[in-house]
């Protein structure tokens, strides 16, 4: 079974100027993901017809499906069809059932098309059309030398459209393409380069037609398994046979699978043991606390938060004492055990949770410099804490102060049920 590459060239000034973001290349990329092509390349040019031209010829020269989108409306600016009457020499002429199309979506709206409008019914002689249902601008289809080219609108609900009705299924029956199958696994607590020597073995061992990816984010890392077949219920379970070998080796530091996110986890463990949390938060100004309620049911475990950023708020909120901070200061173990503590108590929760620090650019000293972070978790037995040094960038700080104080809990809660 042979391996079917595809590029995609998304067209348009406003996305090299940022003004649009290119949603289309990565919905595709996952779509052709699912029928078993894999896109080597995504490719962004602007409303130039030498420009298009070209990347159409880098792509032929490396893609069996070559997908563009973008280009296609009725203005001066869309150049994507001329460019595609160049490229494949082919004279431009008038198909009625386009023309019908168009003016049919104008009916429906109650508006009458202008000569511009129709004029988007003027298509290459040569290509096959891809009916639009949604817009007015059609797709089209080419095939030469065992290349697919298929030209679509840029956006990205008559694209969607056009891809599932017709052009995924088309592929699909025109090439013999393989199954491929991900598993997404989620790492927290653990740096990259350490992990890659900590799971080294389990690597090394795994199956030809299973491959492994690291895909690093803010304080986690994902690692992705791939396998390449041709039936679906064997590669899943090929790779979850793999996934069991790697709890040896990694086990500690995973925190869930494909889509799950720390906040929803731990929100699972909260339920099942029937606990629920309170927070204080200061360097991380309420992030915890709306990275925990962003998971629906989280009222069954979330109590409250304060958000005491002044010495004066953690002393009449959080009853944290005046000699706590003359002694050691506001961003300090004592100080963060005292916040958690208190928190708990206020709000009659099970857990505790706190963080104090120094978010940055600014307020830093030798003793303490930016990115220090204190973080803790109170349960009513033991008082948990965690010193962070993290970096300048605050915003940085801020997520990653709530990311590793959502992790301290699930380590705890995890103990727990042991």
């Amino acid at each position: 079974m042979q391996h079917i590459p595809a590029e995609v060239i998304s067209i348009g000034d406003e996305l090299l100027y940022g003004q649009t973001l290119d949603t289309n290349s990565q919905w595709l990329s996952m779509e052709f993901a699912k029928i078993g092509s894999k896109v080597i390349q995504a490719t962004t040019v602007g409303d130039e017809k030498e420009a298009i031209m070209d990347a159409l010829s880098a792509a032929e020269q490396r893609a069996t499906i070559i997908i563009t989108t973008g280009g296609l409306g009725p203005t001066q600016d869309d150049l994507t069809k001329q460019a595609l009457v160049r490229y494949f020499n082919s004279p431009l002429v008038l198909h009625e059932h386009a023309l019908a199309d168009v003016q049919n979506a104008f009916q429906r709206r109650g508006k009458v098309p202008t000569a511009a409008d129709k004029a988007q019914a003027i298509l290459p002689a040569h290509s096959t059309i891809i009916r639009n249902k949604l817009g007015t601008a059609p797709g089209m289809w080419w095939e030469r030398t065992g290349k697919v080219f298929v030209a679509l609108p840029g956006v990205p609900d008559e694209m969607k459209q056009m891809m599932m009705d017709t052009v995924l299924p088309r592929l699909k029956a025109q090439f013999d393409l393989p199954t491929i199958y991900h598993k997404t696994i989620h790492t927290i607590g653990i740096v990259e380069s350490r992990l890659a020597e900590v799971i080294k073995p389990w690597m090394e061992a795994l199956p030809s037609h299973t491959k492994l990816a690291y895909l690093p984010g803010l304080g986690i890392v994902k690692l992705r398994l791939t396998a390449v077949g041709t039936h679906v219920a064997q590669l899943k379970q090929d790779v979850e046979k793999q996934v069991r070998k790697l709890q040896p080796w990694a086990g500690p530091y995973i925190y869930g699978y494909d889509e799950d996110t720390l906040e929803e986890v731990v929100g699972k463990l909260l339920k099942a043991q029937g606990k629920t949390i309170a927070l204080a938060e200061s360097c991380s100004g309420g992030y915890v606390s709306q990275m925990i309620t962003r998971t629906p049911g989280s009222s069954a475990y979330y109590q409250g938060g304060i958000i005491p950023y002044h010495n004066a708020a953690k002393m009449e909120l959080l009853g944290v004492q005046a000699t706590t901070l003359e002694h050691h200061g506001a961003v300090s173990k004592a100080t963060a055990m005292e916040m958690a503590q208190y928190v708990r108590t206020k709000f009659k929760a099970s857990i505790g949770l706190a963080s104090t620090g120094i978010a940055g650019p600014g307020g830093g000293s030798d003793e303490k410099p930016v990115g220090t972070v204190w973080i803790a978790l109170a349960d009513g037995h033991t008082t948990h804490t965690e010193k962070l040094q993290l970096g300048s960038d605050r915003l940085y700080n801020i997520q990653l102060t709530a990311i590793y104080l959502l992790n301290l809990l699930r380590k705890v809660l995890q103990e727990s049920s042991k």
